[in-house]
């Protein structure tokens, strides 16, 4: 599992293994990065299905209660096809931005 760290964002990501070897090796490594936002880089992934997404529920519902977003990034599946309490966008630009615009609405108490 590769950590990037940028500021008080951490993008995650990793090669060539399974989406439940994947959230094995988040588990672990999460209490390195449980006071960032997450950006989980899911790119590396060929098939991926909204099943495969809702996976990431209990860790996006983990790290939200504590004030932090956590974002996945990937192509193969749109927001449409997820519950609209797991963030899913096309690009890691597009993670950012949205991270900024809820740490904006965290300060403004919103």
């Amino acid at each position: 599992m590769i950590f990037d760290k940028d500021g008080t964002t951490t993008i995650v990501f990793q090669e060539n293994i399974s989406i439940q070897e994947f959230l094995k090796n988040l588990e672990k490594g999460y209490p390195q990065i449980k006071n960032d936002n997450i950006i989980i880089n899911l790119f590396s992934f060929s098939k991926l299905s909204s099943g495969d997404i809702l996976e990431f529920m209990p860790i996006s519902n983990k790290h939200r209660e504590i004030g932090k977003s956590l974002v996945l990034v990937t192509e193969k599946v749109s927001f449409d096809e997820v519950p609209e309490e797991l963030c899913v966008v096309p690009t890691i630009q597009e993670a950012k931005d949205i991270i900024e615009m809820e740490e904006i609405e965290r300060d403004l108490d919103l």
